[in-house]
């Protein structure tokens, strides 16, 4: 018996070995991209993209619901995007709330008469609306059908080759489009979809729609998704890129080739992780038919998003987000290790489906069956001193790495108070925030094996200075 319980602690023990070590190669990749990427040619190609006849006009996708308190401020910053040619197109799925009156006192909406190609099937639109004030904006009111079928509809309606979907709770730096749009504009026939970096726009100082200061939320559950974010984004999806291996591009800001979309169908409606599903369906179709195409991920085109402030939205959030992570893996799990779809078949989609769907438990079921094998006098307590160091403090140093690569890439955060801030809070997670985050997770696993299809409402404070 006591030889059973030393190699299951070993066992997990090397489940943190192999996902540090991922999670350090990752780092490496992504410190390398970030010191070799030369910023101010960066700065010359967006002067270029600007001016350039061959820049591709987009169609900004921004499905709404119940969004009232953040609506105007967030179409007031993507109407201020700089970008050659481009229209914004809000679609109102059936929100409860008075969405559709702040638009038309912002506004100034009117009724058209629009006559669309209806290329993917979608609840009723009720209406459509042009502004008296503002030619680029286009707003939907539909039916309520969810966000994928929102999405769907704005698709639909969108005149431009390509399209841009966000939240409507989220802000795009200025320049945040033209540096999603570069690789479409180098390779406009193999580039299929691009997207940016998520921050956190709890603690910054906004106007207008307008990201005016970067700042520390005062919020601690907001402050420890700063540190989540930084490490999600500067090296996990930073590294799978360079790999070749992304699978997701955020639905809080995406770029997709309108025609690819189509063709593979739009949006599911059957998901709650709709916009990781259309990326790997984009993959998995285009390596079927054995097309080459490029999905590619822009570290330093950014845009912020309100994270959740409350436990009880933040936790319906992430059981939500892991659900859609299932779902996505499951559907089409004959991917996994399938030759045939290269570097995400072998590589990424055996990383996510063993560390990402299953982590939770892992990580969960390890520490409580490591802690009783000590309690018990069945582990030592140099074992005991191994595992905190590569399951606890490898960990904390992975986040402060992705703090070090937020200062060698964005330097958004200009006061050395902040960066000490999100040095403790890498720190403190591991006192309780992480645990709660696994457990959501492991609720979510739960959620799915009961067939959950829930979104789960989300309570937004809104952005100050509209």
């Amino acid at each position: 018996m006591e030889n059973i319980v030393i190699i299951v602690d070993w066992l997990f023990l090397l489940f943190y070995v192999v996902l540090n070590t991922s999670y350090s190669f990752l780092l490496f990749f992504s410190l390398i991209d970030i010191v070799l990427r030369n910023r101010r040619r960066v700065e010359v190609e967006l002067d270029h993209a600007l001016e350039s006849f061959y820049t591709i006009p987009v169609s900004i996708i921004a499905p709404a619901y119940n969004e009232e308190y953040t609506i105007v401020a967030s179409v007031k910053s993507l109407l201020s995007l700089r970008y050659p040619q481009f229209e914004v197109v809000v679609v109102n799925d059936g929100s409860g709330d008075d969405t559709i009156g702040v638009m038309k006192a912002a506004f100034e909406l009117y009724p058209i008469h629009s006559i669309f190609q209806k290329q993917i099937d979608t609840k009723h639109v009720r209406g459509i609306y042009k502004s008296r004030i503002e030619p680029r904006l286009i707003f939907v009111d539909k039916e309520n059908g969810g966000k994928a079928d929102a999405l769907n509809c704005g698709v639909n309606i969108a005149r431009f080759p390509l399209f841009c979907a966000i939240d409507a709770d989220t802000l795009i730096q200025p320049n945040a489009l033209l540096k999603v749009a570069i690789p479409f504009m180098e390779d406009p026939e193999q580039t299929v979809a691009s997207g940016g970096t998520i921050r956190v726009a709890n603690g910054c100082r906004i106007r207008s729609g307008d990201i005016e200061a970067v700042g520390f939320p005062k919020n601690p559950l907001a402050a420890f998704q700063v540190v989540e974010y930084l490490r999600a984004f500067l090296f996990g999806r930073i590294g799978w890129n360079i790999l070749g291996g992304t699978l997701i591009i955020s639905g809080a800001f995406g770029l997709f080739s309108r025609r690819v979309a189509i063709e593979v169908g739009g949006y599911a409606h059957d998901t709650v992780g709709e916009d990781m599903e259309l990326v790997v369906r984009m993959h998995r179709y285009l390596r079927e038919k054995k097309r080459k195409y490029r999905i590619v991920f822009v570290w330093d085109a950014a845009c912020y998003t309100e994270v959740p402030e409350d436990i009880g939205v933040l936790g319906r959030q992430r059981n939500r987000w892991h659900r859609g992570l299932i779902d996505v893996i499951l559907r089409h799990k004959r991917m996994m290790l399938n030759l045939k779809y290269g570097v995400i078949g072998l590589v990424a989609y055996p990383f996510f489906a063993i560390f990402e769907m299953f982590g939770p438990v892992v990580e969960v079921a390890g520490l409580v069956f490591v802690v009783f094998s000590y309690i018990l006098g069945l582990a030592d307590v140099t074992f005991l001193f191994l595992y905190v160091n590569v399951a606890v403090l490898f960990g904390i140093m992975l986040s402060i790495a992705a703090i070090m690569l937020e200062e060698l890439s964005f330097r958004a955060y200009p006061k050395w108070r902040d960066i000490g801030l999100m040095c403790a809070f890498a720190f403190l997670e591991n006192l309780g925030y992480r645990h709660m985050t696994l457990i959501w997770r492991i609720k979510g696993i739960y959620s799915y094996m009961r067939g959950s299809k829930q979104w789960g409402a989300m309570v937004r404070k809104g952005f100050g200075g509209q």
